[in-house]
């Protein structure tokens, strides 16, 4: 059974940082996509970042490159997220999310990707 378990979450002020972590079970991260996203209130969730390590492949949303950093820590099962420089509009509640590549177009691949697993959320406040 895979569980997906975040932390990391908080208040912070514009400008500063935080790091969020999931801890995974159940599944090899080598053959699965994972991915963080978010939702504000009143809007749809969305993609943050997504990372295949299998061959190195990682997506980021434009509204937050250069901003944000995931990365995956095979020996401890963890998929990190972190976000330096925030800003109020990246308030949301943060989801990890996991999920086996796809087969498209003669290759396997993370691109829109309809992640089946997903953990409970974490939420992140940022001030002004």
């Amino acid at each position: 059974q895979v569980q997906l378990v975040e932390s990391g979450g908080g208040s912070v002020q514009a400008g500063g940082s935080l790091r969020l972590s999931c801890t995974a079970s159940g599944l090899t991260f080598s053959s699965h996509c994972m991915g963080w996203f978010r939702q504000a209130p009143g809007k749809e969730r969305e993609e943050v970042a997504i990372l295949w390590t299998s061959i190195g492949w990682i997506d980021y949303a434009d509204s937050v490159k250069g901003r944000f950093t995931i990365s995956q820590d095979n020996a401890k099962n963890t998929v990190d997220l972190q976000m330096n420089s925030l800003k109020p509009e990246d308030t949301a509640m943060y989801y990890c999310a996991a999920s086996q590549p796809i087969f498209r177009a003669g290759f396997y691949t993370c691109e829109q990707v309809d992640f089946k697993y997903w953990g409970q959320g974490t939420q992140v406040t940022v001030s002004s």
